[in-house]
């Protein structure tokens, strides 16, 4: 935390864009950590606006996943058809996949936003998933939008208290990301013959090669 508050108050909203921009994209960087840390600096110092600093943040983030997105989109789609039986990805589990992300493809976007690790894979899942551009623009925007606003107005209000409480919440978001995977993979297995027979019903035929 320390490296990157002092590339913020040296390079300011540029680290803050980065981080979470690349985060986005998929790459392993502290993006809501330079969110927070932007967000207590403005609280404490005044050396930055928060309003700024959570409209940067929502900016990049929206930016990041949308180029996730058309990587999953022009290249995951493909690796998933052409390797996907390496995994146990049979056409019908792929199938399942876009009938997931286009039933609630929206719910999935927003709240990945605020969990690790799916924070940085959504827009590549969304877009493999060819879930539509419009309900991913839309579910992207919304849901950079309550991040950057929910954990930078918290940390902004908390001021240099930050410092003690950051690390236990990266941990109980971490714990609750495993949880939440836990949960939704245990409950498609149980379902997953169901799940597929209306994966085929709503979008029926082989699936497209690019």
């Amino acid at each position: 935390m320390s490296s990157i508050a002092h590339l913020i108050h040296v390079y300011g909203l540029l680290v803050v864009a980065g981080c979470i921009g690349l985060e986005g994209i998929g790459f392993p960087v502290p993006g809501e950590t330079s969110l927070i840390i932007a967000s207590a600096i403005a609280g404490n110092r005044h050396d930055l606006n928060i309003v700024e600093v959570i409209l940067t943040a929502t900016a990049a983030a929206t930016i990041g996943r949308v180029i996730g997105y058309y990587i999953g989109r022009e290249f995951g789609y493909w690796l998933l058809l052409r390797y996907g039986c390496y995994w146990r990805l049979t056409e019908s589990r792929i199938k399942l996949g876009q009938y997931l992300f286009l039933r609630h493809g929206g719910k999935i976007v927003i709240v990945a936003q605020f969990i690790p690790i799916l924070r940085a894979l959504a827009g590549i899942l969304a877009g493999a998933n060819r879930m539509p551009r419009g309900q991913f623009l839309l579910a992207n925007v919304v849901g950079a939008f309550l991040w950057a606003t929910f954990f930078g107005v918290v940390a902004y209000s908390l001021g240099r208290q930050i410092e003690s409480v950051a690390t236990p919440m990266v941990w109980i978001l971490g714990i609750a990301a495993l949880i939440v995977i836990i949960i939704i993979g245990n409950f498609i297995r149980g379902h997953e013959v169901q799940l597929e027979a209306e994966a085929e019903k709503a979008l029926p035929g082989p699936l497209e090669f690019p």
